[in-house]
């Protein structure tokens, strides 16, 4: 039988002949080509005075809005850490936990990028086991699935170390990623924060498996909506096509959760089954009736409700104020909640009438939070990133702060910025 510190040997070999062969790779390559030119990750600096700035001006952890089914993205990147001289590590796990705790009342999901992780920058074994033992239950129970991309050796040695500690119900969570290519059929790569090292790795490895250049990364023609396609089409669209103000997958589930969601708690944090989300948003695309009580579940609503506003192709609040709200936090707090009042009257009448209908529902799920337990400040961190991101880049954690400072303006002070604009064809939620 393998001792744990034979294993904790053998990692540590693992670690140094990996970097050593990605060394003579590296080395290889540049006697014959030039390395492909991949954008910088976008996103704004951490704020100097963050509590964290030693950390968080590292770019390690990242959240990068929500997956397909609503959860909260999170990001740990070995290739953002500095040598470990640079770094205090014990600061690192407190901002670790400093970034989850924000979350962790909510489904999420991790996704861990390898790459990048040597001998100079990374954590002793001793810290991890340390990092595990002090993410208790309140950590785990709702992370849904931790995707480690661009697994090497190293890791599962790693894993087989840490086997005894961790129980079969987190285990299962685990997924190994071997391309990026195969994480984007499960998460919304648009949001998705991957450092450029990462990427580059990422063509590397394509372009040795097939033998040949990695070939330029294109996105497909988008199809042709379905004439009753509800999900990922424009506002107008679904004007057009349904003679209503209010797209009808927003009216249903808002009218449902209405009568039966308001005092859930922890309403719209919860994600539901994935597959009923799919069959769910398919049945709406193909223009059939959905009856949501016979999911006696509703999380399913709630689900669907942020999934389709997260799959539109322009945000509701447009691309138009993504950077009005981002210079929120250059407004005096005393003048936020008319500015946000003008940034409302705004948007385009559509968008006005929609976002008004929705976030007077929002309005009136936080009037509820002594017992749904969902405050404008709650309902904030879970919709803010569905109802406004940048048009070209991925949305960064630095981002995410004035997004939410101005979801929850709205949220707690609906009546005043959106009372003195009443749009003839306006609807209450």
């Amino acid at each position: 039988m393998t001792s744990a510190s034979h294993l904790e040997q053998l990692a540590e070999i693992q670690l140094q002949e990996e970097e050593e062969e990605e060394e003579e790779e590296e080395e290889g390559q540049r006697c014959f080509t030039d390395p492909p030119s991949v954008p910088p990750i976008s996103g704004s600096s951490p704020d100097p005075s963050h509590p964290f700035y030693d950390v968080a001006r590292h770019g390690i952890v990242q959240v990068s809005g929500d997956d397909r089914y609503g959860r909260k993205l999170i990001t740990f990147s070995s290739c953002c850490l500095p040598p470990s001289h640079q770094l205090n590590h014990l600061r690192l796990l407190e901002y670790l936990k400093f970034t989850l705790d924000q979350y962790v009342e909510m489904d999420y999901i991790l996704v861990y990028f390898h790459h990048g992780l040597r001998s100079s920058n990374k954590p002793s074994l001793k810290w991890l086991r340390e990092a595990y033992g002090e993410f208790d239950r309140k950590y785990k129970k709702n992370m849904k699935t931790l995707y480690v991309v661009h697994p090497t050796n190293f890791i599962r040695l790693v894993w087989n170390l840490f086997k005894p500690l961790i129980s079969h119900k987190f285990g299962k969570k685990l997924t190994y990623v071997n391309h990026l290519s195969d994480l984007w059929e499960h998460l919304n790569y648009q949001q998705l924060l991957v450092p450029p090292e990462v990427l580059r790795h990422d063509e590397k490895l394509r372009a040795a498996q097939r033998g040949r250049p990695p070939p330029a990364v294109r996105t497909p023609p988008p199809r042709p909506p379905l004439p009753s396609q509800q999900f990922g089409v424009s506002l107008q669209y679904l004007r057009e096509k349904n003679a209503e103000m209010i797209p009808p997958v927003m009216s249903q589930t808002v009218t449902y959760l209405k009568q039966k969601g308001l005092r859930t708690e922890g309403i719209f944090r919860r994600s539901a089954r994935v597959q009923l989300i799919k069959d769910v948003q398919r049945l709406y695309n193909l223009g059939k009736p959905v009856n949501f009580d016979l999911y006696e579940n509703v999380h399913v609503p709630a689900v669907i409700l942020k999934t389709f506003l997260r799959e539109m192709p322009e945000p509701l609040l447009t691309f138009g104020l993504y950077s009005q709200v981002q210079d929120l936090l250059n407004v005096e707090s005393s003048l936020r909640v008319s500015r946000c009042q003008q940034m409302m009257e705004s948007l385009p009448e559509h968008n006005f009438i929609v976002a008004k209908y929705l976030l007077g529902f929002l309005h009136m799920v936080s009037q509820q939070s002594i017992v749904n337990k969902m405050s404008s400040s709650n309902l904030a961190c879970v919709f803010g990133v569905n109802l406004l991101w940048p048009g070209h880049a991925p949305l960064s954690l630095a981002a995410l702060t004035p997004i939410n400072m101005c979801t929850e303006i709205l949220v707690e002070h609906f009546p005043s910025v959106f009372g003195s604009r009443n749009p003839p064809s306006q609807r209450d939620p």
